[in-house]
């Protein structure tokens, strides 16, 4: 079978590394990535003994890299630099993966940097060491959002960015003509369709996922999400650091591709950002890695995408209403509204232990809470 959307080649190295790592099940990638189980082994095949070059179509014989003198050394060094513009120990990883020899101590390539006027001893005041907090696997938690969108030559540019909360692995970054649900729901599913499902996703307050705080009303994506079996998290308002990681990764996007550059249109932005997304995943080592890349500690979740939505269903003896026109159940002669996204859809109400009150539940999820003591505006 065909290799599916995305460049050939990302998706071949993508799903070799994915397949071999410990744990991974080869046949749920297979089905993933719609190749046979016969093509997967021989790309893993190819690429164990070849390494990536293995992976192109027309054969070519491994590349030899000459021991090299100090100079061609420091020349690689800037290269680097002015490709990434990363720092020294992000560099010392990447030359000795990609050049197999020797390379410089970290503290050398600094200061290889700081002789050819590329960092000032003022930039490590920079970068601060935070606290960080993340979850103990893959799939536990993903960080969604839109980047701040800016200006094309034709129209605006919106980036979706997701990314896995344990691994920092960029699930998915496209370049999207604005944030609605219609734009959204499209790129979820073939995020899911090829990683799975996470058991939460963490966003804002904004739309398309949620409104209002502290009592964030359902949209209709938030409900598509819950039907999934995903639980919905919101982050406090004017608090971005509560998804920190992907904010994070929305400066590193913006230095390492955005800075500086004019794009055509939407096509133009998704080319550059494919390439710079692999790059992010597997090569680009991570400071909270110990150096690794994203990719070396994701691996795809192992609840797969539903193509038809589970039914809603709920235990008998449970006081379930359907939700009318305008987001409003009608009980014991009132009417109370629980959220215009939840039209169509059956909720049901939760006596609590105050006389006349009641949570209202859709599927497992809160989402409001009515006394039938207090008097109606």
């Amino acid at each position: 079978m065909p290799w599916k959307e995305m460049d050939t080649m990302t998706l071949r190295k993508e799903f070799v590394v994915l397949a071999l790592q410990e744990g991974s099940n080869k046949r749920m990638l297979c089905r993933r990535y719609g190749i046979s189980s016969r093509t997967a082994y021989k790309w893993i095949q190819r690429y164990q003994e070849l390494g990536e070059e293995g992976l192109v179509d027309v054969s070519k014989c491994p590349k030899h890299s000459p021991r090299r003198t100090a100079e061609r050394v420091e020349q690689a060094v800037l290269q680097k630099r002015g490709e990434t513009g990363w720092g020294g120990r992000k560099i010392a990883r990447v030359l000795s993966q990609e050049a197999q020899v020797a390379v410089p101590h970290p503290n050398t390539i600094t200061d290889i940097l700081r002789r050819n006027g590329k960092i000032t001893n003022q930039e490590g005041v920079k970068h601060t060491a935070w606290q960080r907090y993340e979850r103990s696997t893959s799939n536990e938690l993903w960080q969604m959002d839109y980047k701040g969108h800016f200006a094309m030559l034709h129209g605006r540019c919106h980036p979706l960015t997701l990314l896995d909360d344990h691994s920092r692995f960029c699930l998915g970054l496209r370049a999207c003509a604005d944030e609605t649900i219609q734009t959204t729901q499209p790129h979820l599913t073939s995020i899911f369709r090829i990683y799975g499902l996470p058991l939460a996703l963490l966003c804002d307050n904004g739309g398309p996922w949620g409104s209002g705080y502290p009592q964030v009303e359902l949209t209709k994506l938030s409900v598509w999400l819950i039907r999934l079996g995903i639980q919905v998290q919101h982050g406090r308002p004017c608090h971005p650091q509560t998804q920190g990681k992907d904010e994070r990764f929305h400066r590193t996007l913006k230095a390492e591709v955005l800075q500086g550059l004019t794009f055509a249109d939407l096509e133009d932005c998704q080319h550059h950002f494919d390439p710079f997304r692999e790059r992010y995943n597997w090569v680009r080592p991570h400071e909270a890695l110990g150096l690794d890349t994203p990719g070396q500690h994701y691996q795809p979740s192992p609840l797969p995408f539903p193509e038809v939505l589970p039914p809603i269903e709920y235990d008998t003896g449970q006081i379930v209403r359907k939700v009318q026109k305008g987001g409003i159940i009608y009980f014991k002669n009132r009417e109370f509204r629980v959220g215009k996204a939840l039209y169509g859809l059956p909720v049901w109400l939760c006596p609590t232990e105050v006389d006349g009150q009641y949570d209202v539940f859709f599927c497992s999820v809160k989402v409001d809470q009515f006394n039938l003591s207090q008097t109606q505006p």
